[in-house]
């Protein structure tokens, strides 16, 4: 595991994570447009952060970066539950 792969990890789960909120976007055109465009923002914010972090490890590189993919798991799962809800919550409606 190394700086390369790590950033492509994050570039990649991010950006699916952005085109399925566009997706999403682009099919349901209702209230839920501003919550999938706080999700948005909130990955990219995401994005931003863990990149950061991924090119300043602190002590040991292969624990700092199993930390960060296991970061970018959780919360990008967390962000998938809350597109979830968006979507049963329009569709629901």
């Amino acid at each position: 595991m190394n700086l390369r792969d790590i950033k492509k990890d994050i570039e990649y789960v991010i950006g699916a994570f952005v085109d399925d909120c566009t997706l999403v976007l682009s099919v349901h055109k209702g209230d839920d447009v501003d919550e999938v465009a706080g999700l948005i923002d909130e990955a990219v914010d995401l994005f931003n952060d863990l990149r950061n972090r991924s090119v300043n490890p602190e002590g040991n590189k292969r624990a700092w970066y199993l930390g960060l993919r296991k970061e970018l798991v959780e919360k990008v799962d967390a962000l998938y539950d809350r597109l979830s809800a968006a979507v049963k919550k329009n569709v629901a409606a």
